[in-house]
Formats: C-alpha cells, structure tokens, sequence
C-alpha cells in the first residue's frame, strides 16, 4: 500500500510502498505520537526502513491495499 508522510517545513512528502496493513501503520504512527521515543518508523517494499522525528510529521496518508500487479513489471 501507498503511504505519503507529509514532514513540516519540508515542500515535498515522503512517500513509499509498503507491505505493512493500514491498520500496522496506523498503530506505528499513534504509538510514535504518543511515546516518548518520538520517532516514526516503517519498513517498505524492498526492506528499506524509514524514520521520521514525531515532532515533525505534519500528515500521514495511508492508501487502499494495493492489488497483486500481474505481468513482466511484477518482478
């Protein structure tokens, strides 16, 4: 699923695919928020982890689950 990570002071977003449910993501952005760790972390597609400062995350925009790509671009 697509995840866009909008970071304050920043004119472009974060944005990554992610193998994660919306409900994961979900859960890591509150616990982030609301811990005293303070530090947004999330895994996408290839393994490659992601970390945003808490403090700084203006939006999180968590995408529909996407379908299973079929054809040669699926590899």
């Amino acid at each position: 699923m697509e995840i866009k990570i909008g970071v304050q002071h920043t004119p472009r977003e974060i944005v990554l695919e992610s193998g994660q449910s919306a409900e994961e993501v979900e859960r890591a952005v509150a616990d982030a928020l609301a811990s005293e760790n303070q530090l947004l972390s999330l895994v996408d597609e290839r393994g490659r982890k992601v970390l945003v400062p808490s403090n700084r995350i203006a939006y999180v925009e968590i995408g529909v689950q996407a379908a299973r790509r079929v054809g040669f671009g699926a590899l």
